[in-house]
């Protein structure tokens, strides 16, 4: 009998254990951007295994992420278009980088290795405006003597939701040919003129990768997962790059942060012989007055314990970490921006 009683006593201690723990352990919610959703999953299951607390992170686009947050039903968003100041004011919103990296043109070309086409900014406005029809068009062939180029139509994939992604490519290419701005322009979600469409960074990879002839743009992360054939480019320098987390490094290294409203910072076609052309940050939204203080102040610790132990993830995944100096500046801001609904700091 008393063997049986601590047996019970045993299982009883245990339960309460668990249930203690069990209660303990935070979730937080996140929506948006499909940029960075392979290192928040990275991120994710590392902080779980280090503190308890989980992150559910829902990859639905920056379009997605903006209208969530908005109407509160995530603790964050998650986007790769910055807003600015004003439209962040207006939803009493604060945005802060979380992680950068690099969107580039993906192919689907037999015999052709990865990195070894070369584009220019102009020629691939071309391609995206349906100017430039075919692979083995004088322009394209132009920029890659001695490589054998198939003499197939150019199937055009672009992103069918609203999609930072988008913003930051479209922007590159407003950017590099007066045709793509006036005709296209910069933004999460345009009237593509040729093409068809993928959902999220996932669908426009799924997408190139089963059509022949195909090209797209995809955050680096899911070129290197779906063993993609990326493009070089040619910078603002004038320079070909290839994509890594070095060349995305070097578009990044002139950011004035400190100097930028809502630190939204644009990276496209940066100055810099080694510089990617199309680099990006990835913002986070957060609104300024948290109904629930100690789940806004759960958010904040995930990404504080990102920025300094997330920074090995993000080198391997091609990602590039937000610098010391710029965390310092995020985590001032959120002292002074986020406040409980008594107005005192959840920081």
């Amino acid at each position: 009998m008393r063997l049986n009683h601590l047996v019970k006593s045993v299982v009883l201690a245990v339960a309460a254990t668990l249930t203690v723990s069990s209660a303990m352990a935070a979730e937080i919610t996140g929506a948006g951007a499909s940029f960075p959703y392979p290192i928040y999953s990275k991120w994710a299951e590392a902080y779980k295994g280090a503190t308890g607390n989980s992150l559910n992170y829902q990859s639905i686009g920056s379009g997605g992420g903006i209208k969530q947050i908005k109407a509160k039903t995530v603790d964050f968003g998650a986007s790769d278009m910055p807003l600015k100041v004003e439209d962040l004011n207006a939803d009493n919103l604060m945005q802060f980088p979380a992680i950068m990296g690099g969107v580039v043109p993906v192919v689907n070309l037999d015999g052709v290795a990865p990195g070894q086409i070369k584009l220019t900014g102009l020629v691939l406005a071309d391609i995206y405006l349906g100017k430039v029809t075919k692979w083995n068009a004088a322009e394209i062939a132009a920029l890659n003597p001695g490589v054998k180029l198939p003499a197939e139509d150019i199937t055009v994939v672009y992103r069918a939701d609203g999609s930072g992604t988008s913003f930051v490519f479209t922007s590159y290419l407003s950017k590099t040919s007066a045709a793509f701005k006036s005709g296209v322009g910069a933004g999460t979600a345009v009237k593509w003129p040729v093409g068809v469409g993928g959902k999220g960074n996932e669908g426009v990879a799924a997408n190139v990768q089963k059509i022949k002839g195909a090209i797209g743009y995809v955050e680096y992360a899911y070129a290197k997962k779906n063993k993609l054939q990326h493009t070089q480019l040619k910078n603002r320098d004038g320079s070909f790059v290839q994509p890594d987390d070095e060349t995305f490094k070097a578009a990044a290294a002139g950011a004035d942060w400190a100097k930028t409203p809502g630190f939204a910072v644009d990276f496209t076609d940066a100055a810099g012989k080694t510089s990617w052309p199309i680099t990006s940050a990835s913002f986070i939204l957060m609104h300024k007055t948290q109904a629930d203080a100690a789940k806004g102040k759960e958010v904040l610790k995930f990404f504080d314990w990102a920025y300094k132990n997330g920074g090995a993830s993000a080198t391997e995944l091609d990602y590039v970490a937000i610098p010391a100096s710029v965390v310092k500046l995020v985590e001032d801001a959120w002292k002074a921006q986020v406040k409980d609904s008594a107005g005192k700091a959840v920081w």
